[in-house]
């Protein structure tokens, strides 16, 4: 009989035994704890009722099906009806919103999971055709040159109006309403997008705030709305449970472009954020230049020795690269966008090493079940070959 070499059986540090990766080990976020450090990243899927932007049943089904990751942040979702931007993407600002959301987290939490809602507003990167006609706010009469995502298609941006402080007063007081409806709704807490084309970074950008008032001229006072936001949406929850995500390294077109002063914008900005109730910064670091490349974790670490609490990294991290930049002490967590897709038991294919499934990109926007909530779970015959 010819003897066999047996298999070794892996380390505490190895990341082939589950248990000791650094992804699957529990976490305190903001009050709750977290089985794991698998993140949900927000995913505008297009799928609420058109008529009164209501989640629908499909919602429940879709975030259910992925309550075994340590966290989910929900689709960006609308603070007001001006917030408008995107077709198809639920809202919080209405009673009907808030009672659909209700059976989602309700489901979620029925499941063993935890769920935080991230509050959105479009500002100048919205369109008339979501707005009544009327022409879209932002912080100066500056056009964002992006497109906005409409029932007839992706329309080009118009050149916006400046928002009065009676406008940007009553935005603050709607984030702060947003964040009310969230907790009605049974949200575990709320998340502030301040990322993108969309209107926090309209303010945050010079290239877009031309403004002379309390809310533009310098990089402290193209902040204020941010922190105003930060302030107001923690009162509903009594100064805890808000995260804010921003991404300092997005490039979107030549307005959202980052460089030296952007980066020093942030750099200030995230360093601010100690000084207000923040329980956790979610960082979206820069693309990665090719598939195969690596995320940069330097770029990520940048601001990670300026921000105080938890921080949630993002882009383009697999399972073993999310691992290593937990145990570097670059991240606290780290969240998945695309593979959360396709992938509903994303943690149990990370823990058992199972291969990913891969979405068809042409159902990530609007539709019906197909590419929502039709994913199936991997099972032991798709990866016979697995070490347990």
């Amino acid at each position: 009989m010819t003897a066999t070499t047996p298999t070794p059986t892996p380390t505490p540090t190895s990341p082939s035994a589950p248990h000791h990766q650094p992804l699957l080990r529990p976490m305190d976020l903001a009050g709750l704890r977290l089985p794991n450090r698998v993140v949900m990243a927000p995913l505008t899927r297009a799928r609420a009722a058109r008529d009164g932007l209501v989640p629908t049943p499909m919602h429940a089904d879709y975030y259910g099906r992925r309550a075994s990751a340590g966290l989910i942040i929900t689709e960006a979702t609308w603070v007001s009806r001006q917030a408008i931007g995107f077709a198809d993407v639920p809202g919080i600002y209405s009673a009907e919103q808030v009672t659909a959301w209700r059976r989602v987290t309700d489901t979620v939490h029925a499941l063993g999971g935890r769920i935080v809602m991230q509050l959105w507003h479009t500002g100048a990167a919205s369109h008339p055709d979501h707005l009544g006609g009327r022409v879209p706010a932002g912080p100066s009469p500056v056009n964002p040159r992006t497109r906005s995502f409409t029932t007839t298609g992706f329309q080009e941006t118009v050149t916006p109006r400046a928002m009065t402080p009676a406008e940007i007063a009553a935005t603050v007081a709607d984030y702060r309403a947003a964040a009310h409806n969230a907790r009605q709704a049974g949200f575990d807490g709320v998340e502030i997008a301040a990322l993108g084309t969309f209107l926090i970074a309209q303010f945050l950008n010079p290239r877009l705030n031309h403004r002379t008032d309390a809310y533009g001229g310098d990089r402290t006072r193209r902040r204020r709305l941010l922190l105003e936001i930060v302030d107001a949406v923690a009162e509903p929850w009594d100064g805890r449970c808000v995260g804010v995500r921003l991404g300092p390294y997005l490039a979107a077109g030549d307005l959202f472009r980052p460089d030296a002063a952007t980066l020093a914008d942030h750099d200030e900005l995230v360093t601010a954020l100690n000084d207000h109730p923040v329980a956790y910064l979610h960082l979206r670091g820069p693309d990665r230049p090719t598939p195969d490349a690596r995320p940069d974790t330097a770029a990520l670490a940048r601001y990670r020795h300026r921000f105080h609490g938890p921080l949630n990294a993002n882009n383009g991290f697999d399972r073993e690269t999310a691992n290593a930049a937990i145990e570097a002490g670059t991240a606290d967590a780290v969240s998945f966008a695309t593979h959360f897709i396709a992938n509903p038991d994303l943690v149990t294919r990370f823990a058992l090493s199972r291969d990913l499934a891969t979405g068809d990109p042409t159902t990530y926007y609007g539709g019906g079940a197909r590419g929502y909530v039709d994913h199936p779970v991997s099972t032991w015959q798709d990866n016979p070959g697995q070490q347990p």
